[in-house]
């Protein structure tokens, strides 16, 4: 296979880098990506074959932690990150799953925010504790949280910002440096971001995680998930993936890698039409507050103004009322998808309270202030008066 990545190292735009970054083409010189749908590598030898599974020998081996589609895909989003290595996995929440299990063991501790995916709470506080592994959930905003949380025992922090669904923003090198000082990893969800709007990396950030399935994909078509980091930092989540297999396939891994190709002309139409709504938003009698970082009525906005270009493509607002008000905002859409997906072409819209963080303790859901009058809409490509027109039923109900 001929490597075309050296050809683009030349350049640093990130539109470029997300169409050229990571090609490798075979011997018939296709133009687009190559789908490798192989479970198994053929070897010229048995020494051969000896030597790539030791590692003496670079090479493709078995499809659960080596294949070339899935190669080019950990490479581009490398490339995009600003990161050394990209360990792909078959899910958003397996990505986290492969970090915690790469880097943790028993009798460790992670210091987390509690405005986190609900299924990232659960991971968290169910699962890993059955392993002895402890979570304290801080302030995704409060910095001064952060440094109180860490004991001996602390060996990563972990945010997502903006936070799904009330996109509060973390700054990133505050609690960066507070990770630096105490010998902290320092893991950030990237997801409603990706590296077009912000590269935690640059900011601190030790590890980036990916949901690929959302913005990566861009058409919610596939699942997938990725970390990124450092050679070093990466090596021991590798080893989990090679050993227990959350893989990505390389059919899903070549529909992201089309997905990027276009993923910085998506993110700028998201976050002009989000805004868009989340100012018609604020000025709807039935709604008591809109969440957007895009907004200056936005707690955070000259923090994420700073470390965002734009401010993305989620918006969450809480309705006058409660779940009977909200409910009925999304059975009166028609063109609005309800699905707690997000990333989309298509606009989606879901009550988190009972969607995305049902699973989660009531206590657990005041403290991240998710309310039963809490929507959160995530903003397609459609016209932003479209948009508008079809929320509009349900709040003039």
């Amino acid at each position: 296979m001929s490597d075309q990545s050296n050809q683009v190292e030349y350049f640093c735009q990130p539109e470029t880098l997300a169409v050229h970054a990571g090609i490798k083409r075979s011997q018939f010189n296709e133009h687009s990506e190559a789908m490798y749908l192989t479970s198994s590598f053929v070897f010229d030898s048995a020494a051969q074959a000896a030597a790539r599974f030791i590692g003496e020998e670079p090479g493709n081996i078995y499809s659960r932690f080596t294949n070339p589609t899935v190669s080019m895909f950990e490479e581009r989003l490398a490339e995009l990150e600003g990161a050394e290595q990209c360990v792909a996995t078959a899910s958003g929440m397996s990505a986290i799953l492969a970090c915690c299990m790469g880097w943790l063991k028993s009798g460790d501790h992670i210091v987390a925010s509690r405005s986190i995916f609900g299924s990232t709470v659960n991971l968290f506080g169910t699962i890993l504790k059955r392993f002895g592994v402890d979570t304290t959930f801080v302030s995704a905003t409060d910095v001064s949280e952060w440094e109180t949380a860490v004991c001996s025992a602390t060996r990563l922090f972990f945010l997502e910002t903006p936070s799904n669904p009330l996109t509060e923003i973390s700054d990133i090198a505050g609690i960066a440096a507070v990770a630096k000082r105490h010998s902290v990893l320092l893991v950030v969800d990237n997801c409603f971001c990706t590296p077009i709007l912000q590269l935690p990396l640059k900011l601190g950030a030790d590890i980036v995680i990916h949901s690929a399935t959302k913005y990566l994909d861009g058409q919610g078509r596939v699942l997938g998930g990725a970390v990124l980091g450092s050679r070093k930092l990466m090596e021991p989540v590798y080893h989990f993936l090679r050993t227990a297999g959350p893989t990505m396939s390389a059919f899903n891994a070549w529909i992201f890698l089309k997905g990027m190709e276009t993923l910085k002309i998506r993110m700028d139409a998201h976050s002009a039409n989000a805004l868009s709504v989340a100012q018609w938003l604020e000025k709807q009698p039935n709604v008591l507050r809109v969440y957007y970082p895009g907004l200056a009525s936005h707690p955070q906005h000259e923090l994420a103004m700073r470390q965002q270009k734009t401010g993305g493509g989620i918006v969450s607002f809480a309705v006058k009322g409660g779940r009977e008000e909200a409910w009925r905002v999304i059975d009166s859409t028609r063109i609005v998808s309800i699905t707690a997906n997000l990333g989309d072409t298509k606009t989606t819209l879901t009550h988190p309270a009972t969607t995305t963080h049902a699973r989660i303790t009531q206590e657990a859901r005041d403290a991240a202030g998710i309310t039963e009058n809490l929507l959160r809409i995530a903003v397609g490509l459609e016209a932003p008066c479209d948009i508008q027109a079809d929320l509009a039923r349900g709040l003039q109900a």
